[in-house]
Order: C-alpha cells, then sequence, then structure tokens
C-alpha cells in the first residue's frame, strides 16, 4: 500500500486475479502499465452493480431479494461451468465475443486474450466493470504476451529480443499451493501423510477424527462452499452430543479410485498438487463443485452413511481392563 508508482512505468509480471486488478487500479496514477504474461487468460467484464439485485430490492423485502440475487448468480456460474466443460467450443465463442466488445477494433486479440486450454480448465479471472478494458482504451495500460529472458538496467529483456522498460516491475505470479497451510497432523502420536488421505465431502480426511476444513468453490463463490461445510459441521457436532458420541472419523472401504484433490491445470495447482489429499471417484469421497448437489449432501443427506465412523468416549470406570491397559 506504500507503494510509489506515480508517473512511473510499471510491469506487472502475470495474468491472474491478481495481475488483473492491480493493472487498472495502478493505471490511474502510473505513467504505464503493462501486463506482461507467459500465456493467456479468459477475462470476463461485468459491471460493478448487479442490475436485476437492484431491482430486486427496489420492489420486494429484503430477505426475497437477497435469495433472489444469490440464486441468479449461483445459477450462472453454474451455468457457465458446465457449459464449458460439455460445449466448450461454444464458451469460447461467447467469451471471445466479450473480449471483441471491450477492445478497440483491430486489437491482437488472439495472441493476448486467446488461451490454449478451454475455458474453467483453469480459473476465469473476472474484471468488474471493465476496468482493465477501460485502461487498455485509455492507452494507459497493455497486454504483451512473451517469455522473460533477463532484467536489465532499463527493465526487461524478452525472449523476443524486445526491451520493455519499467521504472517499477511487480511480480504477481509464482503461487504455491500449500495444503492446510503447512501444518502437521498426528493422530495417537503418528503423524498422517496428508497426500495419503481422502477427501471426505471436500473437508475432512479419511483416518483423521474430529477435524474439518473450510475450502470453497474453485468454479463459484470461494463462501458458497465455506457456508455448507460449517452447516455440515454444526449438524455433525448436534449429532455427536445427542448420541454421546466423541469421534467422528471418516473410513475408506471398498475400491475408490483416487483422482487428484483439485481438477485444474493451472502451473500453481500442478506444483503442489501431489501434497494435497486424493478424492475419490464417488460420494463421499467426490468433489462435486457444485452447489446444489452440495446443499442435498451437506445441508440434508444424512450423517450416519457407512463412511462416517462413530466411537463414544471410553471411561475408566466402565472399560474392560484390557481397553485401561490400552
Amino acid at each position: 500500500e506504500n507503494l510509489d508508482y506515480d508517473g512511473k512505468r510499471v510491469v506487472v509480471i502475470g495474468s491472474g486475479a491478481t495481475a488483473v486488478t492491480l493493472v487498472p487500479a495502478m493505471a490511474g496514477s502510473a505513467a504505464h502499465v503493462t501486463m506482461l504474461q507467459r500465456s493467456p487468460t479468459y477475462i470476463v467484464a461485468l459491471p460493478d452493480e448487479d442490475p436485476i439485485a437492484n431491482l430486486a430490492r427496489r420492489y420486494l423485502p429484503r430477505k426475497a431479494a437477497y435469495a433472489i440475487a444469490r440464486w441468479k448468480n449461483v445459477l450462472l456460474t453454474l451455468g457457465s461451468f458446465q457449459l464449458s466443460r460439455r460445449r466448450p467450443a461454444v464458451m469460447k465463442a461467447i467469451l471471445r465475443k466479450g473480449i471483441e466488445r471491450q477492445l478497440p477494433a483491430g486489437y491482437d486479440i488472439d495472441t493476448h486474450f486467446k488461451p490454449k486450454y478451454n475455458p474453467w480448465d483453469q480459473r476465469l479471472c473476472l474484471v468488474p466493470d471493465n476496468d482493465l478494458f477501460r485502461a487498455i482504451r485509455a492507452g494507459k495500460a497493455d497486454v504483451v504476451t512473451d517469455h522473460i529472458d533477463t532484467f536489465t538496467e532499463n527493465g526487461i529483456k524478452l525472449k523476443s529480443g524486445a526491451e520493455l522498460e519499467a521504472d517499477l516491475v511487480v511480480t504477481a505470479t509464482g503461487l504455491n499451493l500449500l495444503a492446510l497451510g503447512g501444518m502437521t497432523l498426528a493422530v495417537d502420536g503418528a503423524p498422517v501423510d496428508i497426500s495419503k488421505t481422502m477427501g471426505y465431502k471436500g473437508m475432512m480426511l479419511s483416518g483423521v477424527p474430529n477435524m474439518a476444513t473450510a475450502l470453497g468453490y474453485t468454479n463459484a463463490s470461494w463462501t458458497l462452499k465455506c457456508d455448507l461445510t460449517c452447516e455440515f459441521v454444526c449438524r455433525l457436532l448436534n449429532h455427536m452430543e445427542k448420541h454421546g458420541y466423541a469421534q467422528a472419523t471418516p473410513r475408506v472401504s471398498g475400491e475408490i479410485k483416487p483422482l487428484p484433490f483439485i481438477d485444474f491445470n493451472s502451473s500453481y495447482v500442478l506444483r503442489s498438487i501431489d501434497k494435497f489429499p486424493k478424492q475419490g471417484d464417488r460420494a463421499p469421497w467426490k468433489l462435486y463443485q457444485n452447489y446444489a448437489l452440495d446443499i442435498m449432501a451437506l445441508r440434508y443427506g444424512t450423517l450416519d452413511d457407512g463412511a462416517m465412523e462413530f466411537s463414544r468416549p471410553l471411561s475408566a470406570q466402565t472399560a474392560s481392563p484390557a481397553q485401561r491397559a490400552a
């Protein structure tokens, strides 16, 4: 926040959410901002304010207006994701049309805004109120697609031989995922190799009792899944208290095919995915990335589903000598 970029030539390295947020924000007072990317990203422009939500708030009670706006956004995101998976060519054409409307005639879209992968193979970036494209149209920002050769006295030399002049370089790339924030786990003193576990409903780990983590959606609002996770944990705790259980432990049984926990081919995912838990090929070990399905499973689904093992505490007064010795 104390970075002084007023009147400076700035190069932002990257093309993800951080980069597309920084570039228009800095373009207002920098002399010029260049977004230097190794490869293009799918970018969608949406208005700052939701006209449907505003209309609903004007004529409906607050709770009803909120529900309409929430479900409109949920269904729009689910629809775009399913269309991307089932008809990627159609989704590419829709995204391309949106980009064409935002950029000047003759702009080299194929070089700078045509990714080699299908939509939602990696995350889509959202730019609010077209701010990135407005900065490009105004000449305050541009996009360069190339590889870095080396840093020079005046900026960055590219593999193509071109040189970007820069007073300031911001690295908005190189994210490395860290499972559970680097936390180490042990059960009864035995260390747990997280990569050997399997995710239960996207929140608990096989063989690890009484532990849940909030992990949001990769294809929708992050907090939607976190909300459902909190609801499920509360249901689970109430169920355990009602029946006198001390432990709830997901257990894998039968033949479950292990799959990568996150189904993305982004570099930051591929670099770290081997350190993450696996997911399975069927419920409750499969991550569906679908809010509607997760509502049924997490809000209304049975807790005693055969995969969750419940156990009561051993009392010193009632346990057998063998149990007390153990």
